[in-house]
């Protein structure tokens, strides 16, 4: 989310606002953050996550979105652009409009220096709150690393991380696994 917040709008006006726009835009706590572009490797990366679910989600009832896919807090209003999300069942969307869903079991965020703090942060704690969210995953750029955060039985959620290439991240929300060799193919680090 960019730094640059716009006057105060309500939720049905955002949504409005934002279905006729070009550019993408998060909506929390009343205001309008303008997104950023991405670096190659964060492009690289995203793509790269998009294509090993994608692939894994083949013949079962889950749904993998990248980038444009709006995701909807009810519980505390925001709107926001995970770079990954995905659902599984039957996806629930805000209106006819198929464009703001409701149910993610998946979010993954890849870290910029822009958005690092507000992903780990800010945006975690409204993410929490959805009863869908299974899977929190925060994928680094500029190094081999990816902590997932995973909804334990009690609702507390647990963090593993991964370091090394040969790791593998267990995604038993969509029933799927990411190898971080896979993540991170084509990428240098640094």
């Amino acid at each position: 989310m960019s730094a640059q917040a716009q006057a105060f709008f309500a939720p049905q006006d955002y949504l409005a606002w934002e279905r006729q726009q070009e550019t993408r835009n998060e909506y929390v706590n009343g205001e309008i953050h303008a997104m950023t572009g991405a670096s190659r490797k964060h492009n690289v990366i995203n793509g790269n996550l998009f294509a090993a679910l994608h692939t894994q989600m083949r013949g079962k009832l889950c749904e993998v979105y990248s980038n444009d896919m709006r995701v909807k807090v009810n519980e505390t209003g925001m709107y926001t652009y995970p770079d990954i999300v995905a659902a599984c069942g039957k996806p629930e969307f805000e209106d006819a409009q198929i464009d703001t869903l409701l149910n993610p079991v998946l979010i993954v965020e890849v870290l910029s220096d822009s958005t690092e703090g507000d992903d780990r942060g800010a945006k975690f704690l409204h993410y929490r709150t959805l009863s869908s969210l299974q899977d929190y995953l925060l994928v680094a750029q500029h190094e081999c690393r990816v902590e997932h955060y995973a909804r334990q039985v009690d609702h507390r959620w647990l963090l593993t991380e991964y370091q090394r290439p040969d790791e593998t991240v267990i995604l038993t929300s969509v029933g799927g696994e990411l190898r971080l060799q896979d993540i991170y193919e084509r990428v240098e680090p640094g």
